[in-house]
């Protein structure tokens, strides 16, 4: 069974990509590899003006797989995790995230990284990765750009749980609601569904370039920094460990 649902809507001018594994929606090798397809599928259909990411049940995601956050799994996981974010700059699709219940580590990866995220007003993010001893490598750069330093510090180093109106605040979501679907669809057919989606492509290009490039430039830095010193430490390989066994963590400090 497939754990991404792609359906085209509006007359092909949306793409809606479904995280199809609930509860957790969990971003696994194989939902990972799925969602590039569907970027790939997207990217090659020219009338869409919007990608909308969701979560099926009640929650957007959990995050990536801790499985595969393993010392052995990870250095193939988080190169495919870095992929999918090079995937969805290359297609330059105008994206939006549609987030209710928890979005969590690799989810509010996801998400934040969509141009715009509408969240249910009990909708909870969070980058809880420093609580397992390791890092959140796609947040460590998007967040400085899109949310500043200060913001980025307290969201990595703490693993706090943010509400939507805290997140929006920091400039992180755009609209909270009490009905995510409505208020996304009439936004859309208001702001976007107007334009040329040739011409929303090439604007999302310019908008981003910076970003963009900043992702392109210091991505290979920070998988260098998780694989190669990150998982090199003992309580990173711990703290995976204890969860996996659902007991606290002894650190060592090394």
């Amino acid at each position: 069974m497939s754990k991404i649902d792609l359906r085209m809507e509006q007359d092909g001018q949306v793409a809606r990509v479904v995280l199809n594994a609930p509860k957790g929606n969990v971003l696994d090798s194989e939902m990972i590899r799925e969602l590039i397809a569907a970027v790939g599928q997207t990217e090659a259909a020219p009338g869409v003006k919007l990608m909308v990411i969701e979560g099926a049940g009640s929650h957007f995601s959990f995050g990536a797989s801790v499985e595969e956050h393993q010392a052995a799994p990870c250095r193939e996981m988080i190169p495919l995790f870095g992929g999918l974010f090079f995937a969805l700059m290359d297609a330059a699709v105008p994206t939006l995230a549609a987030v209710r219940g928890q979005c969590l580590g690799g989810g509010m990866e996801l998400a934040v990284f969509c141009n715009w995220v509408f969240a249910h007003h009990d909708a909870r993010f969070g980058q809880p990765e420093i609580r397992l001893g390791v890092l959140p490598p796609v947040a460590a750069l998007l967040l400085p750009l899109l949310a500043g330093q200060a913001a980025s510090d307290d969201i990595c180093l703490t693993g706090r749980t943010l509400t939507a109106h805290e997140a929006m605040a920091l400039g992180l979501v755009h609209t909270v609601s009490e009905d995510v679907e409505a208020v996304w669809q009439a936004w859309f057919h208001e702001r976007l569904m107007p334009h040329s989606a040739a011409s929303l492509r090439r604007a999302v290009r310019a908008s981003r370039h910076g970003l963009n490039r900043a992702f392109r430039e210091q991505w290979a830095d920070i998988e260098r920094l998780y694989l190669d010193d990150l998982m090199a430490t003992q309580d990173a390989n711990e703290g995976i460990a204890a969860f996996l066994a659902r007991r606290p963590p002894v650190w060592t400090h090394r």
